[in-house]
């Protein structure tokens, strides 16, 4: 794991940027189970943050620690400076948008948007003439402009889901939490969202925390990465390094398509099947296994470099060819970007197949 907790100090020192969030230590258990183990990062000021993991890593846990629906066994938390755990949910200046909306369907889209605003004590509630203002500006950040006087039920899931963003967005939080809100839509839906809810995030300056088990959306939207198995932060960073450098097996992965073989590290070898090549300085000794991602490969004839292999299938896919090649009794899908098939790669032919990035792991024992 890249990554040091904080300790005190009010700049990232990667960045010099001002810390909003500061998550240090925190543990949560469910009976036996433990949800959070000794989990520390933290987001800047401003900063879009996704937690990525698979289901029961941890992600949604964390976010509920932070939202004040858990409380956490050990660890601290710390917002602008100020404890977090110890602040009341209605005094930490959240804003949280769920999966399914949570709308009330009894209420126009306007009086949704504003019941965080109404809702307030007396002496902090602004006036009707500026809760319209601020449901009109909302309206029209979410795209929704004109939609005010319609229920829930009239509009489609992915207005919906703006409908609960606008809300969460109209107590002015200092924090926004958003759990898997594209996850009730479908995938074309997810992706025409994807940018728009980024354009929301910069447009209105809050800090964002952003859980998701879809790799392609965190690496899409997030300033950076924290990626979470088991209840562990494994790795904390910007999208293309966690992408291009990840700090585990499980991180590579769970980060896209992967091809995985193993080999055999000595010195500053590293055979895998019949091919031999130069290992990196840093790779671990001994048993080893080499992941490659299936479109970072080259095609060569047998007498060339790389991995002893044969094709058995060949089909272009809009703009790539998918060639499925067996490599030591395993069947991968390879792919080569471009609608045409590289030379020399046709079904019954062997070939060659250099992994062009592979990255080294120590094997489990």
């Amino acid at each position: 794991m890249n990554y040091r907790p904080t300790e005190d100090i009010d700049a990232d020192p990667a960045s010099g940027s001002p810390l909003a969030l500061e998550i240090r230590g925190i543990s949560k258990s469910f009976g036996r189970f433990p949800a959070l183990n000794n989990v520390s990062l933290h987001a800047r000021d401003k900063e879009f943050l996704a937690l990525l993991g698979p289901s029961g890593s941890g992600k949604t846990t964390l976010l509920r620690v932070l939202a004040g629906l858990e409380r956490p066994d050990a660890g601290e938390v710390r917002f602008a400076g100020e404890d977090f755990l110890s602040l009341p949910v209605r005094r930490r200046r959240v804003g949280m948008v769920f999966q399914h909306y949570a709308l009330f369907r009894h209420m126009t889209v306007a009086q949704n948007i504003a019941f965080g605003l109404t809702v307030r004590p007396r002496r902090e509630r602004p006036s009707k003439s500026e809760t319209a203002d601020r449901v009109a500006d909302l309206l029209s950040l979410v795209q929704l402009d004109g939609l005010g006087g319609r229920f829930p039920a009239q509009l489609s899931g992915g207005q919906r889901q703006r409908v609960a963003l606008a809300r969460a967005l109209a107590i002015e939080p200092s924090l926004l939490l958003l759990d898997e809100p594209f996850g009730a839509l479908d995938a074309q839906v997810r992706r025409e969202l994807r940018r728009w809810l980024r354009e929301v995030h910069d447009r209105a300056g809050v800090t964002t925390v952003f859980v998701t088990h879809d790799q392609e959306e965190a690496l899409d939207l997030a300033d950076r990465v924290a990626i979470l198995k088991d209840g562990e932060l494994r790795q904390l960073g910007a999208p293309n390094e966690v992408y291009a450098a990840p700090a585990d097996a499980f991180v590579y992965d769970f980060l896209g398509a992967a091809c995985r073989l193993p080999g055999v590290v000595e010195g500053r070898r590293l055979t895998v099947a019949d091919w031999e090549t130069q290992a990196p300085a840093d790779a671990p000794q001994g048993r080893v296994e080499v992941f490659f991602r299936p479109d970072e490969v080259m095609f060569a004839p047998l007498d060339g470099a790389g991995l002893a292999g044969e094709v058995k299938a060949v089909a272009v896919r809009g703009p790539d060819v998918r060639i499925e090649c067996l490599i030591e009794g395993r069947l991968f899908e390879l792919e080569s970007r471009g609608a045409v098939v590289p030379n020399g790669v046709a079904p019954g032919l062997a070939l060659r197949v250099k992994p062009l990035k592979p990255k080294i792991y120590a094997a489990k024992a």
